[in-house]
């Protein structure tokens, strides 16, 4: 630490605000907030740090700024716009691939509906409604608006002295030849809103009396029109799930599911007491914490919402960010009304948070498939950097990784998965009943234990010899098992087989006869696939120590 910096850190205050860390090149690489700044901020200092990349950033501070303010809310949203404006190296910037779009109502005289990206948001444009993250269901939304709702399609009109066919067909009023009245066409719109917002219940309503004022004036084709379309409404309204009778209650209930490297997020929407919509979002993120994840996408998606705020914002996982209280004032902020936060852990909010959650897993699934479909198809490509940066000698194409599994040392079982070209290969899985250990928890035993007796079936049918072993575990578990590959004159390395080891914490990999690891970055396809392997190896090893569990009680009963 420098002088200057040390200096620095003894002038902070003891108050709110935002503090910005630069390294020795001048650049922006953390910003932080806190209720108590000098507190905070000595702590980066003063403190071991658990985490590797605290540490890494620590190191390269060379400078300190601090933005005093008023309250920890204020600190709260400048330290989020201080995020998006430096999009410092340091803080979790979510990225995906995908620029979700939204409904843009037009500003205009007679205003149109529109389907616009993420990137092209503009608030002069008029008002927006998302985002949608299937766009599937979201044009199929926009075809049912357009029946229900006769607006303005064109943007200049193709004729001046007659109505085009939009106006024949009934998809539209024709403003533009004076067919219908600004003050008519603004209760379209408004009716357009109220769907947009999850204000069905309040649109039938409106239609309702449209439908009367028509008929009470014998202006029958435009009563029955209203007809048709409260009707068509109230068949959608149908198939929506009731989740609360008799109530205009609004709720957001949203599950984080992080797995090897996915984070995947959803959000059930409901409005009115009806679950009108599910948001699905997933990341593949470079960072085990996902607290610190969820944080900034909670704050990035309310912060952007371009629908009605819910009244209430139902999840586990905002349980974790901690300080309800300054979380419930920032949403009264940036949305201007009360919004409560429930952890969903009892009665009717724990059964919403299950079924969020199911789906979350459903998504987190999906993105696993999507994941390994792309490693399959670019598995020369994957194969080749593992190659390169693991040193191995052979491309491999056949992958083997064992696990271990017990309680306390009793029903020891191991399991062996086999992956070819970046694929399960089930039909080669294998289990093993460890026999040395009954009794007395020792993994290292049990893994020589399984490996002396697959590598002295090498050669033997359905026992084909792999290009790379895979050992869960770390630096010690490798050197113990490479003494047992020594013992029994395995050939390692070329022509022979490639050993490293995979250690859970910091998914470091483990090369015989090195002390130091190696990291392949966090987002790679690489990393991905052998972590897959080893989760799939960990789940074989727990499912077979289950059964054989479950069978041994049965016997003894």
């Amino acid at each position: 630490m420098n002088d200057i910096l040390r200096d620095t850190i003894k002038l902070v205050p003891e108050q709110p605000g935002c503090y910005l860390y630069y390294d020795k090149d001048g650049e922006i690489i953390y910003v932080g907030k806190a209720k108590n700044l000098k507190r905070r901020v000595y702590s980066y200092f003063h403190k071991q740090h658990d985490s590797v990349k605290t540490t890494v950033l620590v190191a390269q501070i060379e400078k300190l700024e601090y933005i005093i303010t008023d309250s920890e809310v204020e600190a709260l949203i400048l330290e989020s716009h201080l995020i998006k404006k430096h999009k410092p190296r340091y803080n979790v910037l979510l990225k995906d691939d995908k620029k979700y779009p939204y409904f843009l109502i037009t500003d205009e005289d007679f205003p149109r509906i529109q389907v616009v990206r993420k990137k092209n948001l503009n608030p002069d444009k008029g008002r927006f409604y998302g985002p949608y993250t299937d766009v599937g269901a979201m044009y199929a939304t926009l075809d049912f608006l357009k029946k229900l709702f006769p607006l303005k399609q064109c943007k200049t009109p193709k004729f001046t002295s007659r109505p085009c066919l939009y106006y024949h067909i009934g998809k539209c009023l024709a403003p533009c030849q004076g067919k219908v009245t600004p003050e008519e066409y603004q209760k379209l719109i408004r009716q357009v809103e109220l769907f947009l917002s999850g204000k069905q219940t309040e649109l039938l309503k409106h239609i309702q009396e449209q439908m009367q004022k028509y008929a009470a004036s014998e202006q029958f084709e435009k009563a029955a029109k209203m007809r048709d379309s409260y009707l068509d409404l109230q068949k959608t309204l149908e198939r929506q799930k009731v989740v609360y009778e008799n109530t205009k209650l609004n709720e957001d209930i949203i599950s984080v599911i992080y797995e090897d490297g996915i984070l995947a997020i959803v959000i059930m929407m409901i409005r009115e007491g009806r679950l009108i919509d599910k948001k699905d979002f997933t990341y593949f993120v470079d960072n085990i914490d996902k607290t610190e994840y969820f944080e900034t996408f909670f704050r990035d998606y309310y912060t952007a919402l371009k629908l009605e705020f819910p009244d209430r914002i139902i999840s586990h996982d905002l349980e974790a960010i901690g300080d309800k209280g300054l979380y419930e004032d920032w949403l009264k902020v940036i949305s201007g009304k009360k919004i409560t936060i429930n952890y969903g852990k009892s009665g009717k909010y724990r059964e919403l948070y299950a079924l969020a959650h199911k789906n979350a897993e459903n998504l987190l699934e999906n993105a696993k498939l999507k994941k390994m479909a792309q490693i399959r198809d670019d598995f020369n490509e994957v194969g080749a950097y593992l190659a390169e940066k693991l040193e191995l000698t052979n491309f491999p194409n056949r992958i083997e990784c064992y696990d271990i599994s017990h309680i306390q040392g009793t029903n020891t079982v191991a399991s062996m998965v086999v992956f070819q070209n970046g694929l399960p290969k089930k039909t080669a899985y294998r289990k093993f009943k460890i026999k040395t250990t009954e009794g007395k928890p020792d993994d290292f035993l049990s893994m020589k234990e399984v490996l002396s007796r697959r590598l002295a079936r090498l050669g033997e049918p359905k026992w084909e010899k792999p290009d790379l072993i895979i050992i869960d575990g770390g630096k010690g578990q490798l050197s113990s098992v490479m003494q047992i590959v020594a013992d029994m004159g395995i050939k390692v390395g070329e022509g022979g087989i490639d050993f490293v080891s995979l250690a859970k914490r910091e998914e470091e990999v483990f090369l015989p006869n090195r002390s130091e690891s190696i990291l392949l970055p966090r987002d790679s396809n690489a990393l991905y696939l052998i972590q897959r392997i080893r989760d799939e190896a960990h789940r074989f090893a727990i499912t077979f120590h289950r059964d054989l569990r479950s069978k041994k009680l049965k016997e003894q009963n």
